[in-house]
């Protein structure tokens, strides 16, 4: 399921945030569930095999931006979407904005205005997607001397959309129990990379347009879970354009 969150800026009515903003969004949405569950998906997590998944994702903030100052200044409301097929953590995220009506992000302080569920949308053996937030896969590789590398792979490279596939079937085993039935390959129509910093981190990821091919069930994972790697720090999550 995807939520719809509709914010504006007190006093002013400007939204103003750092220009790498995804660690504070995610500090954001872990305060507004309860203590439980945060600890439960920051600590551990969704367990497959040696990997550990946070089942959630959240967008860009999506307004009306210029850079000021080394910060990013949205004027007027923003939106931002949040995915999840946990539906205790739907709840309590969407139960506790509507009734406190009152976010912080960073240092800044936010009224909720509206929130909106968005119709789930029907997947096609082709489906033409659009990123909310960017996609990131990547690979940790060790060096000659045993030092560890992490490698992010580009839409043009084969291993791309393999790794992704591989990464949705592991979500979707989660979910379901079972591996999905069929594949799913991705491939780029007009893709941007993007550097992302979190919490210091250099991250590489890619903004744009795919067509996504293959198993319905997979998209539908993919679709509420994020596609591809570090979804909870606000990668992977996308829209369907057709």
């Amino acid at each position: 399921m995807h939520i719809c969150f509709e914010f504006e800026g007190k006093g002013s009515g400007y939204v103003s945030l750092p220009l790498h903003y995804n660690h504070f969004v995610q500090s954001m949405i872990y305060s507004n569930i309860s203590r439980e569950l945060a600890d439960f998906l920051h600590d551990k997590g969704f367990v497959h095999g040696k990997r550990a998944f946070k089942l959630f994702t959240f967008s860009r903030i999506i307004g009306k931006p210029k850079i000021n100052d080394g910060r990013i200044v949205f004027e007027g409301p923003v939106k931002l979407y949040v995915g999840s097929p946990v539906e205790r953590f739907i709840k309590e995220l969407t139960t506790t904005l509507v009734q406190s009506g009152n976010i912080t992000i960073g240092d800044t302080n936010l009224s909720a205005s509206s929130v909106a569920f968005p119709k789930s949308p029907e997947f096609r053996e082709e489906t033409y997607v659009r990123t909310l937030s960017p996609i990131t896969i990547y690979s940790t590789l060790y060096n000659s001397q045993s030092q560890k590398k992490t490698y992010y792979y580009s839409p043009k490279e084969l291993e791309f959309s393999n790794l992704l596939c591989e990464n949705a079937q592991k979500k979707h085993n989660i979910l379901y129990g079972k591996s999905a039935e069929g594949k799913l390959e991705v491939e780029p129509t007009r893709a941007k990379e993007v550097i992302v910093l979190y919490r210091g981190t250099v991250i590489k990821a890619w903004t744009g347009k795919y067509i996504i091919r293959g198993s319905k069930d997979l998209m539908r994972t993919v679709y509420e879970t994020g596609l591809g790697g570090k979804n909870s720090q606000g990668f992977g999550m996308f829209e369907v354009v057709g």
